[in-house]
């Protein structure tokens, strides 16, 4: 929803000199309330996660994650903003209007294309939104930094997760991978997706679980295709009942294969 002092927009762009110029006109606009700015899409992820947006003005070549990467991401928020591309390339436009955007802006920007773009904006913001997703919906994919790459993990292919300060570890086939956010977060967040805690430090995957282990002090051990999760005694009723369930229902059939 948009606040009664303007808009709040965000600017990304890797070249400074282009995002603050981008700054400044926004800055002249009267619809606009605030204006942040984000030289790299990893770091306007994490803004627009910290709070709402009304707009974000997103460049599309830029290094890591690109402005098609992140707007892809944007569109399955909950509450996503209006996205507004500029860029100078002109060859992404059928895929930025493809992914919902309401305008693409060829750069240097002039200020009367702006204005139309604004304009665009507005009709985007009047017009009533669908229905919200599930907000799990925003996590389906996790975007994971790897020497100056974003890569983006599927939830479907975690088998389970193992918290480690207020990091989570990601176990998959592919690896392990290291992601800032707090186990009991991605607990609420992954809970409809058939993730349970199964122990202080471990979320698990019911679909990915081949069978229940003793282990040698007599603990109880889920055994998955990338490794044994321990069970706390305080959860072992709890998982086992959860994957009668989940068998009489079919859970298992595909998952974690």
């Amino acid at each position: 929803m948009t606040s009664s002092g303007g808009w709040r927009v965000l600017a990304v762009d890797d070249v400074e000199p282009a995002v603050g110029e981008l700054r400044r006109m926004l800055d002249a606009a009267p619809e606009i309330g605030s204006v942040r700015t984000a030289t790299d899409a990893v770091t306007a992820l994490k803004l627009i996660q910290a709070e709402p947006l009304d707009v974000v003005f997103l460049d599309i070549s830029m290094p890591g994650m690109g402005g098609m990467e992140l707007a892809s991401l944007l569109s399955r928020m909950q509450d996503p903003p209006v996205v507004v591309f500029v860029t100078a390339y002109e060859e992404h436009a059928a895929d930025a209007f493809g992914i919902g955007a309401a305008d693409y802006l060829l750069k240097p920007v002039r200020p009367e294309r702006l204005r139309a773009a604004l304009e665009r904006v507005r009709r985007f913001i009047d017009t009533p939104a669908p229905p919200a997703k599930p907000a799990v919906d925003s996590l389906a994919a996790v975007p994971v930094e790897l020497a100056g790459r974003t890569r983006f993990i599927r939830r479907d292919d975690v088998r389970y997760v193992e918290a480690q300060g207020d990091y989570v570890r990601l176990h998959t086939p592919s690896g392990a991978h290291l992601v800032r956010i707090p186990i009991s977060r991605l607990e609420e967040l992954w809970a409809s997706a058939s993730f349970v805690r199964v122990h202080r430090s471990y979320l698990l995957a019911v679909p990915a679980v081949r069978e229940l282990r003793s282990d040698l002090s007599g603990g109880l051990l889920a055994h998955t295709d990338v490794g044994d999760v321990p069970v706390s005694r305080r959860h072992a009723r709890e998982l086992r009942e959860v994957l009668l369930d989940a068998a009489t229902r079919g859970v298992f059939d595909g998952g974690g294969s």
